[in-house]
């Protein structure tokens, strides 16, 4: 269990906390590239890390990150123009560029230069791999853009999404790191079921292995196979808030949980396919809400089945052993649980197991590097040559480890990523 204290610095990332510094360390995934299709497109509301922002594209395709309101009368840039190469607030006419410069001042009189000393909060921004990007730390400390497998093949081969889970980032981030729930919260009594499967309803008490890394956890959960063999679910946690998720077959899974604010996060689930394109079928069942990805509510990032409807739990459904949760979707079964025990958990009073190592390193991993942070340490996972990584999905023989055994299939070559180059 966490310290009410450490509980505290886990979950707080306004500017001023411990945790918000070294978050603001990282590039952040804030919108996906389609939410601003296309140049002087209208703007789009971000909230990040406890800021209200206000993302748009510009004439030349730029793409800027503001503060919400107009630092004039503070009216929201929101309902701002976005013509000529800037954001113009529609109270006064005050325009600002992609940097926060207030290049125009319509308002004031020609021969005035009270403009060339306003600006507005703003953060620099990078538009790749179908993610608009953004680093919210001291420009001096700004490290590269991370790595990652998702981003890098072409645009035909992966599939993402974003939506709100209302509870904090933290909280989801154990979900995402723990394979003991596998057995349980997604599991589908009737399903036919491969090695892998008959492997995760059997053994329900996998034995853990965590190591830390360069660029966060590596994390092996082994069960029993048939005999003489294993299986090991290998899960990838890289800093500050993704995961990699084991693969079944050659479609892959991943997520980021980036805190909107203490009690409100963005979900973001990646699906790619790093040997081909997405076949229409897999992306139907993709966009269906029964996958990693769920059904969103038209105009909103709020998802169908949410806490106010107890996300449509099926009693029935779950009766018949077709599945153990009776909630539709991989994804809503891990909001349902995450969100169910509130905004921000006390961990204090919890009761942690073995099944829960991995949850407790990471814990460690993330108060270390943000208290190591305030000492002048440089924060891991900054570093994206670390970052090309994969988790991995694999039976061994007893004995062998994971680390050895699994080693090939937990590494990203440049031949799986320089097709993207060619998109």
């Amino acid at each position: 269990m966490l310290s009410v204290e450490d509980n505290k610095l886990l979950t707080e990332t306004g500017p001023n906390t411990l945790m918000g510094k070294l978050l603001r360390r990282y590039w952040i995934p804030a919108l996906l590239s389609d939410e601003l299709p296309e140049p002087d497109c209208p703007p789009v509301r971000v909230k990040l890390l406890g800021e209200k922002l206000i993302a748009f594209r510009d004439s030349n395709n730029k793409v800027g990150l503001l503060d919400e309101l107009c630092p004039h009368r503070k009216a929201s840039l929101f309902f701002g123009r976005n013509e000529e190469g800037g954001l113009r607030c529609v109270y006064h006419g005050w325009k600002f560029d992609t940097c926060g410069k207030c290049v125009d001042m319509p308002s004031e009189p020609p021969e005035s230069s009270f403009k060339n000393n306003v600006t507005i909060k703003s953060y620099p921004c990078r538009d790749v791999g179908g993610i608009i990007w953004t680093y919210m730390g001291p420009e001096d400390e700004m490290p590269e853009l991370p790595f990652l497998e998702w981003t890098l093949v072409p645009k035909s081969h992966r599939y993402f999404s974003r939506r709100i889970q209302e509870n904090n980032y933290f909280q989801a981030i154990e979900g995402g790191i723990d394979s003991s729930h596998i057995s349980f919260l997604h599991r589908n009594i009737q399903r036919s079921k491969t090695d892998a499967q008959k492997a995760l309803a059997n053994d329900r008490s996998p034995k853990f292995e965590v190591s830390k890394t360069d660029y966060g956890l590596l994390i092996g959960a082994k069960r029993k196979a048939a005999e003489g063999t294993v299986y090991w679910r290998i899960t990838q946690f890289l800093m500050p808030w993704y995961t990699m998720i084991p693969p079944f077959g050659p479609t892959r899974g991943g997520h980021a949980w980036v805190p909107m604010d203490d009690e409100h996060c963005w979900h973001w689930s990646f699906s790619w396919n790093p040997l081909e394109p997405l076949k229409e079928e897999e992306l139907a069942e993709t966009r269906s809400g029964n996958d990693l990805h769920a059904s969103l509510i038209p105009g909103t990032f709020r998802t169908v089945q949410n806490k106010d409807n107890d996300y449509q739990i099926d009693w029935e459904l779950q009766a018949s052993g077709q599945a153990f949760s009776g909630i539709r979707g991989i994804g809503m079964q891990d909001a349902a649980v995450q969100e169910s025990a509130g905004s921000i958990t006390d961990r204090s009073q919890e009761k942690l197991g073995t099944s829960d190592a991995a949850i407790i390193v990471a814990r460690r991993v993330m108060i270390h590097a943000a208290k190591g942070l305030e000492k002048g340490e440089t924060p891991p996972g900054l570093d994206s040559s670390k970052q090309r990584v994969r988790a991995a999905s694999v039976m061994l023989p007893e004995g062998i480890p994971f680390q050895e055994g699994a080693k090939e299939r937990m590494e990203l070559k440049p031949q799986d990523y320089l097709a993207a180059e060619n998109e």
